[in-house]
């Protein structure tokens, strides 16, 4: 996976890129050639390539690691204040604990949209089938971020009744 340092060598190579190319532009208008608008373009085009290469060498795309976290599976992003993820069955509670950290360290950006006054929650859920044939939606515990004189960073809530069917199933 490319990092940001990749990122940035690669905004480095890709500004020099757009200096020739711009040389060669006003070289082409000095001289009157043909395709001297055509190289504007061009310019103008790998200059864009540069700006976005530049805002990429900012977002780290490195997902943070929680140790006693689950994978899990994002299955439904609002794009603002509400997300959902899936983890197995067989999840405890601490392992849960984990994964909601992990998930809200990797989900909870500042770019994220939403109405002022609203509060990013990721909620975990699993899928428990019956005997009877029915599956049924559990939703173990949700995360949000902790107001900005809290000492942890999240606010994890675990649903013991959720987790106690897990459990007793």
């Amino acid at each position: 996976m490319l990092s940001p340092d990749k990122f940035l060598v690669a905004t480095q190579w890709a500004g020099i890129g757009t200096l020739a190319l711009a040389a060669l532009t006003a070289l082409a208008f000095a001289l009157g050639w043909g395709i001297r608008f055509r190289l504007v373009g061009a310019t103008g085009f790998t200059a864009v390539l540069t700006v976005g290469l530049l805002g990429l060498s900012f977002e780290p795309f490195t997902r943070t690691a929680v140790p006693g976290a689950i994978p899990y599976a994002t299955v439904y992003d609002s794009g603002a204040s509400q997300i959902v993820i899936t983890v197995p069955a067989d999840v405890t509670p601490t392992t849960l604990d984990a994964t909601l950290r992990q998930a809200a360290s990797n989900l909870f950006k500042p770019y994220r949209l939403g109405l002022p006054g609203q509060t990013a929650t990721i909620r975990a859920r699993t899928i428990v089938h019956g005997a009877d044939g029915v599956s049924r939606l559990l939703y173990l515990g949700q995360v949000q971020p902790a107001p900005k004189d809290a000492e942890d960073s999240y606010q994890v809530q675990l649903n013991g009744d959720a987790l106690g069917q897990l459990t007793a199933g």
